[in-house]
């Protein structure tokens, strides 16, 4: 049963927990927006999957913004505990740390659970349709192969060039085409308006034109001939487009996938050292989410006296760098070059002693304090920058003093 302090941690652990999960989660998904605006525009296609591929992204920046969101989310709640003395009261009661951790802990393993989903079984898919998002842009699957204000390429006998787009792409102007056929035979057409229609036949769609000139000319014309016309449908035979390759990589099988080929006898040793480094790295980063409330609580509390933010600092760089060395692990795991148990577990196992030492530090030594070191040397640094910034100001009227003197 939850007690009202327990209730009441919570209720401090959830608000800054969400909001640094929201912050992070929006702050990747703007910087990958502009890239996306990029690409979708020189690609030519619809601004509306540029939605499509965020969303399909979305899973693999909440597996990196839960981590962080949780590890804020507990140390901002217990150093607030700490800078308006609740934290001594409860002490004092004999509420020790580790049963002040039991709500940090309940927080830990539903989001555990949460991120092992994401990263098991609804990343890989995501990353999939993300990429293939991407292929059907770059083949033109999308609508994504007509430029407006450029000549393209349709298959290898017709070039097209469109001056201008309304009505999303129902009313094209300043049309022109030119085809040419196995036997030499060309047609160039301009137009002034035109409209693609769909037919019966999916390889074929008709280019609908309206008030324009068509000039046919062919090796046995002497000729070119000319034609006016109100209205001409030009059949377009559509290019051929490649089907987007299955979930082949690593990075998009899920959890289970991974052990069936790791398992399998029949697949190539550089397969299986890939698949085994992926396995194992997104093993690591959900099982490192335990060690985050320990973590969380020796980064919270300050010296007493003291309303330094080091801790916060060091929270971020500590799980941002450790994701990095797990991101080198799997890559020299899935090269082969270091068994990928030792790549991966041997940082967990490293990471989780300083971790467990803090704690103990700060948990069970009188006036313990795990960064205490580092305090010291931040506040002397402080204590110098500010100097060095006040000796400036002082020096500033004097100089200002002796060019005045110098002028006159």
């Amino acid at each position: 049963m939850l007690t009202a302090t327990d209730r009441y941690l919570a209720r401090l652990i959830a608000v800054p927990m969400l909001g640094t999960l929201v912050i992070a989660a929006m702050l990747l998904v703007l910087d990958k927006m502009l890239s996306l605006f990029d690409f979708v525009a020189a690609e030519g296609g619809p601004v509306s999957v540029v939605w499509r591929m965020l969303a399909n992204m979305l899973p693999e920046y909440l597996s990196l913004g839960i981590p962080i969101g949780l590890m804020l989310g507990i140390l901002l709640a217990f150093r607030k505990l700490a800078m308006s003395s609740e934290l001594d009261v409860m002490r004092a009661v004999g509420l020790s740390y580790g049963r002040l951790l039991r709500v940090p802990y309940i927080y830990a393993i539903a989001l555990a659970l949460l991120n092992f989903g994401i990263v098991g079984f609804v990343q890989p898919l995501s990353r999939h349709a993300y990429e293939a998002l991407r292929f059907e842009l770059r083949s033109g699957a999308l609508g994504a192969s007509i430029k407006v204000g450029e000549f393209t390429t349709l298959g290898k006998r017709m070039t097209m060039r469109i001056e201008r787009s309304k009505d999303e792409g129902r009313n094209l102007q300043g049309i022109f085409v030119r085809a040419v056929s196995r036997d030499g035979q060309s047609v160039a057409v301009t137009a002034a308006q035109g409209t693609f229609l769909a037919t019966d036949d999916p390889d074929v769609i008709i280019f609908r034109l309206r008030d324009g000139v068509l000039v046919n000319d062919a090796p046995k014309y002497k000729t070119p001939r000319i034609l006016s016309f109100s209205s001409h449908d030009l059949p377009i035979d559509l290019p051929q487009i490649e089907n987007f390759r299955g979930r082949d990589v690593d990075r998009e099988k899920t959890i289970p996938e991974l052990m069936v080929i790791g398992r399998n006898p029949a697949t190539p040793d550089k397969l299986k050292a890939e698949v085994r480094a992926n396995f194992h790295y997104r093993m690591v980063e959900v099982v490192f989410m335990l060690l985050l409330p320990l973590a969380a609580l020796a980064f919270a509390i300050p010296p007493k006296r003291s309303t330094s933010a080091l801790g916060v600092f060091l929270s971020i760089v500590f799980i941002v760098t450790y994701h990095k060395i797990n991101q080198y692990g799997e890559g020299i795991g899935a090269l082969g070059k270091v068994d990928p148990i030792i790549a991966l577990w041997g940082p967990f196992l490293l990471a989780s002693g300083l971790v467990l030492w803090m704690y103990h530090v700060i948990a069970h030594r009188p006036g313990g304090q795990p960064i205490g070191a580092l305090e010291v040397a931040f506040s002397k640094l402080g204590k110098q920058v500010v100097r060095l910034l006040r000796f400036g100001r002082r020096r500033d009227p004097a100089a200002a003093d002796a060019t005045g003197q110098g002028a006159a």
